[in-house]
């Protein structure tokens, strides 16, 4: 199933990042550039690093211009992000272009890719949720809590491997139709944004 062979790529993309745990180590890539494994690593590659963003710049006592520069470097890995979305949503747009599409067929409400963008948050999820589950230096009550929580993280990926695989098997058959709509965000557009584009005057 695509699921298992997604989320299995994304377990390794998070067990290479917590060899170093830095957010500035290099971005490795075991496979092919240009291959679904390759895309599908990159994409966890870059959600585990803005995790970390997210825990960084939470901390109270930051530098504000460091706040600033790690606000920018979130903003661009969201936009990078989203870019790499649609680009995985192009190869299943590919892959299905020959389908014949039952003139019955219904649109679902979210693009394959951007289930598997919520595929891969989620194994961040359970990766850091079984840590605290194990976490030797915390006590039992946060343990006991966090494996509650772990529990619902992994019964939540059994649905969504579910959702997502049924999604694929019903585009490839004809049931169901792909409709990508481009993200068009605004605020990065120096003519959309209007404080870019006094800026930019």
């Amino acid at each position: 199933m695509f699921s298992d062979f997604a989320f299995r790529i994304f377990e390794a993309s998070i067990d290479k990042y917590h060899e170093e745990d830095r957010v500035d180590q290099p971005r490795p890539n075991p496979y092919e550039p240009g291959s679904i494994e390759y895309l599908l690593y990159l994409k966890n590659w870059i959600d585990t690093v803005q995790w970390h963003y997210e825990d960084l710049i939470r901390d109270p006592g930051i530098d504000p211009e460091a706040a600033l520069e790690l606000k920018r470097k979130i903003d661009a890995s969201n936009q990078e992000r989203t870019d790499l979305v649609e680009y995985i949503d192009s190869y299943f747009l590919k892959k299905y272009q020959s389908v014949e599409v039952s003139e019955t067929a219904t649109i679902n409400t979210e693009s394959p890719a951007w289930a598997i963008d919520r595929l891969s948050i989620l194994a961040l999820k359970i990766y850091h949720m079984r840590e605290e589950a194990g976490r030797p230096d915390a006590g039992q009550e946060h343990r006991e809590a966090c494996k509650k929580k772990l529990d619902i993280l992994l019964e939540q990926r059994a649905d969504l491997s579910t959702a997502i695989d049924q999604l694929l098997a019903d585009i490839e058959a004809g049931r169901k139709y792909m409709k990508v709509y481009k993200q068009m965000k605004m605020y990065n557009d120096e003519e959309l944004n209007p404080v870019l584009r006094e800026r930019k005057q």
